[in-house]
């Protein structure tokens, strides 16, 4: 986890979810997940577990288990509850993989992917987001996750390869860094369009080649990079 501390604002705070979040959440896995056809049980425990509402503003607490992307500042969003469940489940994580996240954001996915493996390492360009992050995950017993701020676009070449990249964020097109860093038979989930749209696609590495899936349409917030987006704005 990032070495962040002193000053730092937390998402949710301490404590404060109570019987009427959890069974929001219960429900949430029942009928936004397992009845649109997420299958994993792991991937279902998981998000039955790890409580959404810690990683927003606590004013929009009543809203953390609806299907829907939520504002957590700096113009950057909390992905829907299926999208997240969606993007883990397609890397099939069996555990112990190493993975890489791009863009932290809230945290959320960062916390679901933990789950799943040992180290999970993670990276978001926005310090305000990744000192939150870091302090949320930290308060949640997250100590596997690696947080740095930094051009996700790039990756993090001295911790590669991966066995999953997950991007968490909408490219141009693929990140070539990003695609070099996958292990050999290692997965990346990433959004690729333009601003307004994506389609999400699964890129598998078979030796020197990749199998290039693309999963369903999506909407995400632009990926700013050197390998993204020269800006975040539309």
């Amino acid at each position: 986890m990032g070495s962040f501390a002193g000053g730092i604002v937390n998402f949710g705070g301490a404590g404060g979810g109570g019987g009427e979040l959890s069974s929001a959440r219960g429900e949430m896995v029942a009928q936004q997940l397992r009845d649109r056809g997420i299958q994993d049980e792991r991937v279902l425990d998981a998000m039955a577990k790890v409580p959404r509402h810690r990683f927003m503003d606590v004013a929009l607490r009543s809203r953390a288990y609806g299907d829907h992307a939520l504002p957590i500042g700096g113009g950057q969003t909390i992905s829907q509850p299926f999208m997240v469940a969606y993007m883990t489940q397609a890397l099939q994580l069996q555990g112990g993989e190493k993975v890489l996240e791009i863009g932290t954001g809230s945290g959320y996915q960062a916390a679901i992917l933990a789950e799943f493996t040992p180290r999970l390492f993670s990276i978001e360009r926005s310090t305000e987001l990744a000192r939150a992050a870091s302090a949320t995950l930290r308060d949640l017993g997250y100590s596997n996750v690696i947080l740095k701020t930094g051009d996700g676009t790039l990756g993090w070449p001295e911790h590669a390869p991966f066995d999953g990249i997950v991007v968490t964020a909408g490219a141009p097109e693929l990140p070539m860094s990003l695609l070099d860093q996958l292990a050999d038979g290692g997965r990346m989930v990433v959004p690729v369009g333009d601003r307004d749209g994506q389609q999400l696609e699964l890129l598998t590495k078979e030796g020197k080649r990749f199998r290039r899936q693309v999963l369903l349409e999506c909407s995400f917030v632009p990926l700013v990079g050197a390998e993204g987006w020269k800006t975040g704005s539309r």
